[in-house]
């Protein structure tokens, strides 16, 4: 599918025409939220923050997601564009280049949760167009898990098992993010006197400080949709999207023995969740379902199966692509396209070294790629499927050869021992073959400069049939 980029900018543009709200008592004369009220936000230049838990983070298909749509997103907002993430730190040193906040909104938000507690890495991620890049540490605000658990449960009703470790980095993480937003301490929301306003350690943070341009956050998955609900609660001046790229519930139901599509309609949804152990993170998706201001998914399928599992229809939907116009050069793409496959060759002739009786010129390569779920991923189907291919190839009497390849991430021991020694010999034989290439061209050359009175297309005669052959 051909990535439209004008599908995202739109839905950023087109989702920020909302009301307004504020957090202060707005009938103080002399209330921020008195400026605030008057101040309308610039809908034209929108600042947009794209959450997810796999920014500068790979751990599955989000993160070549977000990775590829960076640069066309930077091309339309540049330094108005930023992502936020978790910070890891194995990852983070090989993916970001520290450097300040330009923007004085942000260093000042930054700074003020510095002083709390929060540590935090703010750069550029290191890929193709470079964006701004916010990175939050949640184990420097893990002390506060118990009270934002119970914060939780009081505000949407989420429960909270306190051995699942990946949920409670997420509700740290989304916590953390709110916080950037525009979160303020728990008193501010009730009525604040004026002559405490210069007192009260009220930490206003980001949205609080930038009056003048309205604000999108976009969030991927469950992971990143805690901050949602604690947005839309806290009334926080910012228009939210969620995207889902598959609904977790539906992920589970796929891995069992059931007809999914078809009885999408009669699941109950609590109960399954239920079933499966997973109903407080399916409660983490539902609510950012349905507290974001736009909701959208991938596919057309996948908002389908939202409707029935989340209840809600998303408002669009935003296929995944690839940004086919650099590969519009031809000549780049088939010389990659030649290299490329080359080694691939000098794989598979190490692999299958002492057994290769086929021609690799003849040689078509298939590839499947994603994580190790082999119902999920439709392994169990590609594998069906390449029976069926051998056995029709074999049935025809076709000298076309399949090699197939699985490439999913998965806990190893270590290399296979054949396959090293295969590379090993592979390796020395080609080695082998180009020293003795060289020397016989060098002698070749040597005889041709030196050589008196003879043709040297019949130097080359003559030396060929002076061999033994």
């Amino acid at each position: 599918m051909n990535y439209d980029a004008s599908l995202d900018c739109n839905v950023y543009t087109k989702c920020i025409h909302k009301p307004q709200f504020f957090f202060l008592d707005p009938t103080s004369p002399t209330s921020p939220t008195t400026s605030m009220a008057d101040e309308k936000r610039d809908v034209r230049n929108p600042i947009l923050f794209e959450c997810a838990w796999e920014v500068a983070n790979k751990v599955g298909g989000i993160y070549t997601v977000i990775k590829s749509k960076v640069p066309v997103t930077v091309s339309e907002f540049g330094d108005r564009y930023t992502l936020i993430g978790p910070l890891s730190y194995k990852s983070a040193p090989m993916e970001v280049e520290a450097e300040e906040p330009t923007d004085p909104h942000i260093a000042a938000t930054l700074e003020s949760m510095r002083v709390k507690g929060a540590k935090c890495l703010y750069g550029r991620w290191l890929i193709e167009g470079n964006p701004h890049v916010l990175l939050f540490d949640t184990g420097s605000q893990y002390h506060r898990l118990d009270e934002w658990k119970g914060d939780l449960w009081n505000l949407a009703g989420i429960p909270t098992p306190p051995s699942d470790h990946e949920t409670n980095e997420c509700i740290v993480f989304g916590y953390v993010v709110a916080w950037f937003l525009g979160e303020v301490c728990h008193n501010l929301f009730v009525t604040v006197p004026e002559s405490a306003l210069t007192f009260c350690p009220l930490p206003l943070q980001y949205l609080s400080r930038q009056l003048h341009t309205a604000v999108v956050a976009h969030f991927h998955e469950w992971q990143a949709g805690v901050a949602i609900p604690l947005c839309r609660k806290r009334h926080i001046d910012v228009t939210t999207i969620f995207t889902t790229h598959a609904t977790l519930l539906g992920r589970y139901l796929c891995a069992g023995s059931v007809d999914f599509y078809n009885n999408l309609q009669y699941f109950d949804v609590d109960h399954e969740a239920g079933k499966r152990g997973i109903y407080h993170r399916y409660c983490v998706e539902r609510s950012a379902t349905h507290c974001a201001d736009v909701f959208t998914t991938v596919s057309h399928i996948t908002a389908y199966e939202a409707e029935h599992l989340l209840k809600r229809k998303p408002d669009g939907v935003l296929p995944n692509g690839l940004n086919v116009i650099k590969f519009q050069a031809m000549h780049e793409f088939q010389n990659l396209h030649s290299t490329s496959k080359e080694k691939i060759n000098e794989f598979v002739r190490g692999h299958f070294y002492g057994h290769v009786d086929f021609d690799l010129d003849n040689t078509l390569y298939i590839f499947s790629a994603g994580r190790y779920e082999y119902r999920n991923k439709g392994l169990d189907m590609f594998i069906e499927a390449l029976a069926r291919l051998n056995y029709r190839l074999q049935s025809s009497g076709s000298n076309v050869t399949i090699v197939a390849f699985i490439i999913t991430p998965a806990q190893t021991h270590s290399y296979t021992i054949d396959s090293l020694k295969g590379q090993a010999v592979t390796k020395q034989l080609k080695d082998t073959v180009t020293e003795i290439q060289n020397r016989i061209g060098a002698r070749l050359f040597d005889m041709a400069v030196q050589s008196n009175g003879y043709d040297f297309f019949d130097l080359k005669i003559h030396n060929a049939c002076s061999q033994n052959v």
